[in-house]
């Protein structure tokens, strides 16, 4: 029953039209949303348009909760596909209702949220970003700063599973590394890359 997954059963009731947009990447909803019956187009937005979809997801669920869990904005642009039913819960209600579940609950669904992010963010990445970017953003993600200063990424996986990580093909990633040695972003060529100019390569990875 909708009573036994909703905290709070007086919440705002809604029909939602196709094409409306539910969610905006980057803005933090001042709602937490159910879905009860319906689907909802994920992905990214340019000039109104979802033009970038990573998938769709049909009520009835939670819609991107782990933001509401996090404190975080939305990671994706979220579009009714069909007509939907849902339940809107202003987000104070929301976290009032997850402190007062037991700690140990109150651990475990933020640890579910998080994962659920870092998936999302990567799935993001990976499709708004060419392989440059998310090559760029990987490093930056996994370096490590020296005592003297210096930034590196020790690299302790074999380049086939960072591809993987990266959505790239293994001999994509070497000819991206190699490109960013000639435009003197990173250096070395064994088990350690320098990041020679952390600032260009944030840049190139857009962070």
């Amino acid at each position: 029953m909708l009573t036994a997954q909703f905290p709070d059963p007086t919440a705002e009731s809604l029909v939602i039209r196709q094409g409306e947009v539910l969610l905006h990447r980057g803005a933090t909803p001042a709602w937490v949303t159910h879905v009860e019956s319906g689907r909802v187009a994920l992905g990214l937005m340019e000039n109104g348009v979802l033009a970038h979809q990573l998938g769709s997801v049909q009520g009835p669920l939670w819609l991107e909760v782990s933001c509401a869990v996090l404190g975080l904005p939305s990671a994706v642009d979220a579009v009714a596909e069909t007509e939907l039913r849902l339940r809107r819960l202003p987000l104070p209600a929301f976290r009032t209702w997850i402190g007062s579940l037991p700690p140990s609950a109150q651990g475990v669904l933020h640890d579910v949220a998080m994962a659920h992010r870092q998936q999302s963010e990567l799935a993001v990445s990976r499709l708004a970003k060419d392989a440059e970017a998310r090559c760029a953003e990987w490093l930056l993600a996994h370096a490590q700063t020296s005592a003297q200063g210096s930034v590196a990424v020790m690299l302790n996986q074999r380049k086939r599973l960072i591809a993987a990580q990266l959505g790239i093909a293994p001999e994509t990633l070497s000819r991206v590394l190699r490109h960013l040695r000639e435009r003197s972003l990173i250096s070395g060529s064994g088990r350690v890359v320098n990041l020679v100019d952390p600032g260009g390569l944030r840049s190139l990875a857009g962070v």
